[in-house]
């Protein structure tokens, strides 16, 4: 029996509405969530929103409300886009939960029973926006000469008493970890990149403030006399990974899903997934997860979508002028996942038209046109098949049964989307070569066959592809009379066609499934 698998977005931060860049990273999770559920395996997807920290305070002192309430309302958006996007998440996990407190609270009980923390004072540079510190010798000249981060955000200095986790303890330990785990961060441009990280060497890490109090508070042991410290809020954030599961107490689904199969990430964020994360865990005596998929930037005229740039794109906006479905698709079809890619609404249109309407759509509207037409909507029979037909079975079963689920598996979402449309083109030739529409007078027989043929591997496609557009596909499917439990890679592979036939089943007047789209005059202009 397969393991289970446990998927894990980064918890977005919720200081203002979602964008497509949290769209992107959520979609491509529930892919392979969706895709990991076909395989029949028990599958945990986990996201949310990330509510603590001293970004999250200002901006809600800067709107004139509390940040529980900044947490409450922000956090409803995200659930709304991700419930619009059809995620399909099994958790949807809030920092701002008591559960969440507790579990933040056992991690930090349990390093500092290793040893790991102690209190000392703070004074370096941080980023408020990346919420991260940084050494002097990681930041950059800003336009105007001053500090900024790496990833070019403002800096300050900040001077407070803290507590420490001793990182420098665990350079060693992670070193041996990614010698014997290579693929623990991926792709392997980023293992690269963190292994160099930490052979520069680490030094140990301030995990509380004092400055502010929206935050989990740290436990009061021997530090009873010292000011209130809340936690550095990454080590809350990351700890939403345990809590989602049930820690710190011993539950039916920690067991069944930890360590967790995948934290899907942004390239910007694998620093904490990839050295504080594993190291938090390895103090505390926890299992570490299997990998880190770092992805890369959705780039818009060349500049990452954020709030701080203001350039950011609202998700449902490009869902209401496209559709869900067409969005999901091309955002994982134009570009390997991993790298940076950029969009336009003309690459979304062009993209759309010509592989989900032209192509997909057009072939199924006209094969299940052809048997509402000729076969008065049942399926007919199966006369012998020839060569052309055997041919096409085994170019589509191979998509079906290798090429796309182990693309899938190893997130390579374009190239398992690139092995599907190349199946669709190859049964668009075979639909052209065989003309069935021309059979009829000749040979109502091989007609018959032919479309039965089509039908079997429109199926199979559409099946394939439902984890990226599950709505339109299930639509499709609903239409052909597919049974929920033949909506497998094994099930649509099985004997099916011939017991739906003999059970009369009846296609309705089919509907075109993806209408062409126009370019928005916004952006036709």
């Amino acid at each position: 029996m397969a393991e289970p698998y446990y998927i894990t977005t980064a918890i977005h931060y919720p200081n203002g509405k979602p964008h497509i860049g949290h769209a992107y990273e959520t979609i491509a999770a529930d892919v392979a969530a969706r895709f990991q559920r076909l395989r029949g395996r028990e599958v945990r997807f986990q996201t949310g929103t990330d509510e603590h920290g001293l970004k999250m305070a200002q901006k809600a002192r800067e709107l004139g409300v509390t940040p529980r309430q900044l947490a409450d309302e922000m956090s409803s958006y995200f659930r709304a886009l991700f419930d619009r996007l059809d995620i399909s998440y099994d958790r949807f996990f809030r920092t701002t939960e008591d559960d969440h407190h507790r579990a933040s609270q056992a991690i930090w009980q349990a390093m500092e029973a290793n040893g790991d923390l102690y209190l000392d004072r703070y004074e370096g540079w941080y980023s408020v926006v990346d919420e991260a510190y940084y050494d002097e010798s990681e930041l950059v000249a800003g336009e105007g000469g001053e500090k900024r981060s790496p990833q070019g955000t403002a800096v300050e200095w900040t001077v407070e008493e803290s507590w420490f986790f001793r990182l420098s303890k665990y350079q060693q330990p992670l070193l041996e970890h990614y010698r014997d785990n290579p693929e623990f961060v991926r792709p392997a441009t980023r293992m690269n990149e963190v292994r160099s990280f930490v052979e520069g060497g680490l030094r140990d890490l301030s995990v509380s403030r004092t400055s502010f109090d929206w935050g989990v508070k740290v436990p009061r042991g021997e530090g009873a006399n010292t000011p209130d410290h809340v936690m550095y809020v990454w080590v809350d954030a990351l700890t939403n990974y345990l809590t989602g599961l049930g820690y710190p107490d011993d539950t039916d689904d920690f067991r069944t899903f930890w360590p967790a199969s995948v934290h899907l990430i942004g390239k910007d964020i694998v620093r904490f997934h990839a050295v504080y994360w594993p190291a938090f865990l390895m103090s505390a005596g926890i299992a570490l997860p299997k990998q880190v998929f770092a992805h890369g930037f959705l780039l818009k005229r060349g500049q990452k979508e954020s709030k701080s740039l203001g350039n950011v794109t609202d998700p449902h906006d490009l869902a209401d002028r496209f559709g869900v479905d067409a969005l999901r698709y091309f955002l994982l079809r134009e570009f390997t996942f991993g790298q940076d890619g950029g969009y336009s609404a003309e690459a979304i249109v062009n993209r759309a038209n010509a592989e989900l309407a032209n192509s997909f759509g057009n072939l199924a509207q006209r094969t299940l046109s052809l048997l509402h037409k000729n076969c008065d909507g049942y399926l007919p029979p199966i006369s012998g098949h020839i060569e052309a037909d055997n041919a096409l079975f085994a170019h589509v079963d191979r998509v079906i049964a290798q090429e796309m689920p182990e693309a899938y598996d190893k997130l390579a979402f374009a190239q398992a989307l690139e092995s599907w449309i190349g199946a669709v083109f190859a049964c668009n030739a075979y639909i052209d070569e065989q003309a069935p529409w021309a059979l009829r007078k000749t040979d109502p027989e091989r007609m018959r066959t032919v479309l039965a043929t089509l039908y079997i591997v429109i199926a199979q496609l559409a099946v394939a592809v439902i984890p990226v557009m599950p709505g339109s596909m299930n639509k499709l499917l609903d239409a052909m009379g597919i049974a929920e439990e033949l909506r497998s890679f094994e099930g649509i592979r099985s004997h099916w066609y011939s017991p739906l036939a003999e059970s009369d089943y009846r296609l309705d007047k089919p509907e075109g499934l993806f209408p062409r789209l126009e370019m928005p005059e916004s952006d036709a202009a």
